[in-house]
């Protein structure tokens, strides 16, 4: 298992959201990550996920 990082912040930049999670790949991190984001209502809120390697997931801006 990998562990992804999701971020959300508000159009001030100030950040929303900033947690982890553990993925076993990029498509499974991506389905997790949407699922907590439309939990907490961030779906419209700029956001990003990122792989350990750094690679961009999941991106809304």
């Amino acid at each position: 298992m990998k562990t992804y990082f999701l971020t959300v912040f508000d159009k001030s930049g100030e950040r929303l959201l900033n947690e982890t999670f553990e993925a076993s790949n990029n498509d499974e991190a991506k389905k997790i990550g949407q699922k907590r984001l439309d939990e907490e209502g961030y779906s419209e809120y700029t956001h990003r996920c990122v792989s350990p390697e750094a690679k961009l997931v999941l991106f809304h801006r």
